[in-house]
């Protein structure tokens, strides 16, 4: 096990910088390091105010990037990204303005496909244990259950 290194202020500065460059970042992620980082408390208000000063940290930012990018990426739906946020400390305004930012029409495309191509691969033969596998999967990803359950009976007769 190595040692832990200790940090300036600045040099902490500088290494959470270099963190917010590469990822968008919400505060939770930047406390958690500054606790990596073995930074005393006192420190933490004024590393964190000068990252929104100088714009590497910004919770709206996070959250609309967040949300794009587990919807377009990992084919979530809206309640599992509400959910994640949630654990990561987002405001309820970020998350909405951050839900905004998937089209509707987009999303309601990508569900039918996601739910199509599941379907599909599960090779159940008894049909309640292919909609629960169905269900199963759908809700895990945080599509709402109306759409699950709906999309379910049609394709289940």
């Amino acid at each position: 096990m190595k040692p832990q290194k200790s940090y300036t202020v600045e040099q902490a500065k500088r290494a959470l910088e270099r963190y917010c460059v590469y990822q968008d970042r919400c505060h939770k992620e930047i406390v958690s390091k500054l606790y990596d980082y073995k930074m005393i408390p006192q420190t933490h208000d004024i590393i964190i105010v000068h990252l929104i000063e100088h714009n590497f940290l910004d919770e709206e930012r996070f959250a609309k990037s967040f949300a794009r990018g587990k919807f377009r990426i990992k084919k979530w739906g809206k309640s599992r990204i509400i959910r994640e946020l949630k654990l990561k400390d987002i405001s309820a305004y970020n998350i909405n303005t951050a839900l905004k930012e998937i089209d509707e029409i987009e999303y309601i495309d990508t569900f039918n496909k996601l739910a199509l191509k599941r379907f599909e691969a599960i090779k159940e033969t008894n049909k309640q244990k292919k909609r629960k596998k169905l269900a199963d999967y759908l809700l895990y990803r945080g599509w709402e259950s109306n759409l699950v359950y709906a999309k379910i009976n049609e394709l289940i007769d």
